[in-house]
């Protein structure tokens, strides 16, 4: 039986901008004779409501006193190309290659210095037909380099006695393997350029506010609260405002992981273009968040959630084409987490139904662990519930752009930061907050008023204010893994 639609979770917000019934105690009819009996405590009928965390397990902070954070990644360090077509037919010596201008390495926006082709002569090198089940390859040496003329045609001599295996026109692989010269010849003319890759991202100031007025502070409640982070009390305006410093620090997670940035001419960037004085669009429209950077820079696995080990293994075989990191963490949702303890549990031959698998001692007198915590096929794979993608009130249940988890290569890499001017070790996710000896803007908070010991204005009423400017760097986006729903 499946799990009945109704009743279902409450999504009703909890926070309201005013003292309604619902957040105060208004049953003072005391001519009643049966008067009810008063639990003292609130109780916490949703748990933990926070769904931060996410950031602090695999994260790091660290200030930064700019508008632009920008740092420097490492481009490959060997030479191939694509879609290259031979102007020779089969069975020719030598033939020239073109390679097609959009396949080059070369990228303006990256941070690339020439759209000549890596190519010089003396080099040897492999070529492959990219038809599919076609085995025709050739190996040959370099003859005629790129010039600046003909920056995208390369003359290859082929070692093969029959020359030329594939036919004119036919899309191929080429890539460098070595060189060879013969004896008493110049060297090898030309260098090669480090091939770096420029990314940068902004931060964004979060703020938040809660307000109660002196008349309400004055209001003794008859209820104890509670709050995720161990406040209590019977004054029921603290509630509120503990509700606010929570609710403030999970956005400045899931501000970090959602963020978008504002696209030229789009509403949020004229709005926030016009409420900023001074400021130009590029430096008040948005940020990259994680989805963002990972959607576009990273790997994505769209076809609902990996289950078997054949989508893990088509997985592990796009890492090994990136960084290859050893140890990754994978954050699941519930249903993620389900199909992996499944699949994990399905190698098991051993043991009628798979209760004996994994390496529990699961005997008739103990709990059943049917939960697996990671597991090494290629790499090390850890699981880990996100409450984030469970939550019903943020990513929970969502279908259009569902995320189903998010696979984070565990430790750091170094980069070239450019505000530092030299290599630094960084964690692959980190978070950037605007910070100078005078001002630290990492998390705010003030109180303003005449109420609750504030003596700032002649406002009949405490404020309290919160405060953060912060960006999120993912480096190594190529090293992430999306999966999303179908």
């Amino acid at each position: 039986m499946a799990v009945n639609a109704t009743p279902g979770f409450d999504l009703q917000p909890s926070a309201q901008q005013t003292p309604l019934s619902t957040n105060y105690i208004n049953n003072f009819d005391f001519l009643n004779q049966y008067l009810p009996d008063v639990y003292e405590k609130e109780f916490e009928r949703y748990g933990n409501r926070s769904v931060a965390s996410f950031l602090r397990m695999v994260g790091a902070e660290m200030p930064s006193n700019s508008d632009l954070i920008k740092w420097a990644e490492q481009g490959r360090l060997h030479t191939k190309y694509q879609a290259v077509t031979s102007a020779g037919a089969a069975g020719v010596d030598n033939a020239v290659w073109t390679i097609p201008n959009n396949i080059q390495n070369f990228n303006p926006a990256l941070g690339g210095t020439s759209n000549q082709a890596a190519f010089r002569a003396g080099q040897t090198v492999m070529i492959s037909d990219n038809t599919v089940g076609s085995a025709l390859q050739n190996k040959g040496i370099i003859t005629v380099a790129p010039t600046a003329a003909n920056p995208n045609q390369v003359t290859i001599a082929y070692y093969e006695a029959g020359g030329q295996t594939m036919a004119a026109g036919v899309s191929c692989d080429i890539f460098i393997y070595g060189s060879e010269f013969a004896k008493g010849v110049e060297g090898m003319q030309g260098s090669l350029e480090s091939d770096d890759y420029f990314f940068q991202n902004k931060p964004i100031i979060i703020k938040d506010k809660y307000a109660v007025s002196g008349s309400d502070m004055a209001q003794i409640g008859w209820v104890e609260v509670t709050s995720e982070n161990g406040a209590s009390g019977y004054l029921w305006y603290m509630k509120s405002e503990h509700d606010t410093r929570l609710r403030f620090e999970d956005y400045l997670e899931t501000a970090m992981i959602e963020a978008v940035p504002a696209a030229a001419g789009s509403g949020a960037g004229d709005y926030l273009q016009g409420v900023g004085a001074g400021l130009s669009a590029a430096d008040s429209s948005g940020s990259e968040g994680i989805f963002y950077v990972v959607g576009n820079r990273g790997n994505v696995f769209g076809g609902g959630n990996p289950t078997t080990l054949a989508q893990f293994d088509n997985i592990i075989q796009r890492l090994d084409k990136q960084g290859s990191i050893e140890e990754n963490v994978i954050f699941v949702d519930r249903q993620f987490s389900f199909d992996i303890d499944d699949m994990l549990a399905a190698q098991n031959s051993y043991g009628a139904g798979g209760t004996s698998y994994g390496l529990f001692d699961n005997d008739k007198d103990m709990a059943l662990n049917l939960g697996f915590t990671g597991f090494r096929r290629g790499y090390d794979f850890y699981k880990s519930d996100w409450k984030y993608l469970n939550d019903p009130t943020m990513r929970g249940g969502i279908n259009a752009g569902a995320v189903n988890g998010l696979l984070v290569p565990a430790g750091s890499t170094t980069v070239y930061d450019q505000i530092l001017g030299k290599n630094a070790k960084r964690p692959f996710l980190h978070v950037r907050y605007r910070a100078s000896e005078t001002e630290d803007r990492r998390y705010k908070s003030w109180i303003t008023g005449s109420a609750g010991g504030a003596k700032t204005s002649d406002l009949d009423a405490m404020e309290v204010n919160f405060l953060s400017e912060r960006a999120v760097c993912t480096l190594g986006a190529n090293n992430f893994f999306l999966f999303q729903k179908a």
